[in-house]
């Protein structure tokens, strides 16, 4: 439900673009998107932080479909709405679209090819209980190592800030563990299921990912010169012409 969730946004009219962002991440990833889309999108945008991040309630169970199913409320019914999803949030895009009035996906840095070992050690931070920091600044680190960001904000950015919760005095990351168990999509699937069309972008230097293993599910590939893994927030100039066909 859209209670459940805390939503950024600006713009208005359509056509509609929803952003989402990736695993540990939060809406605010997207905040210096706010000018470029002033110029490069024509209608209204919202960016939500996924359930169990930052400021939305967690789930009882993480699955794509899941958190797919919680952002149903945020597409528009009657119009037409882009979605643009990093990372997980790009999976949970293609989910969302197999569920929804959805018009367009892009996909951007999506992880398709998962290792026994990386899905056992996902599923083993997800078993973990809550870590807790004595300062703001332990968990702020940690956030940002967690999410990919380091060296990407500050640690008085607000996008890193949103990411950490206090509690009692303590300090602990906004993300709620159990969502490193959502597993490794079905990409094939999530595809064909899809009837919006569907674009896969990475950035150069994206180590999540490779030209070859996107080009294999047969949907067009756009590749990001010089960006890696975290590219929206590297260049949203660069990542916006992805919009481009959409507007």
């Amino acid at each position: 439900m859209v209670e459940d969730l805390r939503v950024r946004g600006g713009g208005e009219g359509g056509p509609h673009l929803l952003l989402l962002h990736g695993l540990g991440a939060t809406a605010d990833v997207w905040s210096r998107w706010a000018p470029v889309l002033a110029d490069h999108w024509p209608g209204r945008w919202l960016a939500p932080d996924l359930p169990g991040h930052g400021g939305s309630a967690p789930l009882p169970e993480y699955t794509f479909e899941a958190l797919a199913e919680a952002l149903i409320p945020l597409v528009e019914p009657s119009g037409r709405t882009v979605v643009l999803g990093h990372s997980l949030g790009g999976v949970v895009a293609l989910a969302l679209a197999a569920r929804s009035p959805v018009t367009a996906v892009a996909g951007l840095g999506i992880k398709v090819a998962w290792s026994d070992g990386e899905l056992e050690r996902a599923q083993a931070l997800a078993r973990r209980p809550v870590s807790w920091f004595g300062s703001r600044d332990e968990a702020l680190a940690r956030h940002l190592r967690v999410s990919g960001l380091a060296g990407l904000l500050a640690e008085d950015d607000p996008a890193a800030l949103a990411g950490v919760r206090e509690e009692d005095g303590r300090w602990r990351l906004a993300l709620d563990p159990r969502a490193f168990g959502v597993g490794a999509p079905d990409m094939a699937g999530l595809l064909a299921r899809s009837p919006a069309p569907v674009t896969l972008a990475r950035g150069e230097h994206d180590a999540m990912n490779t030209d070859e293993q996107l080009a294999g599910l047969g949907v067009p590939v756009v590749t990001l010169a010089g960006l890696g893994h975290n590219a929206h927030v590297e260049s949203p100039e660069r990542c916006v012409t992805l919009l481009e066909p959409h507007r």
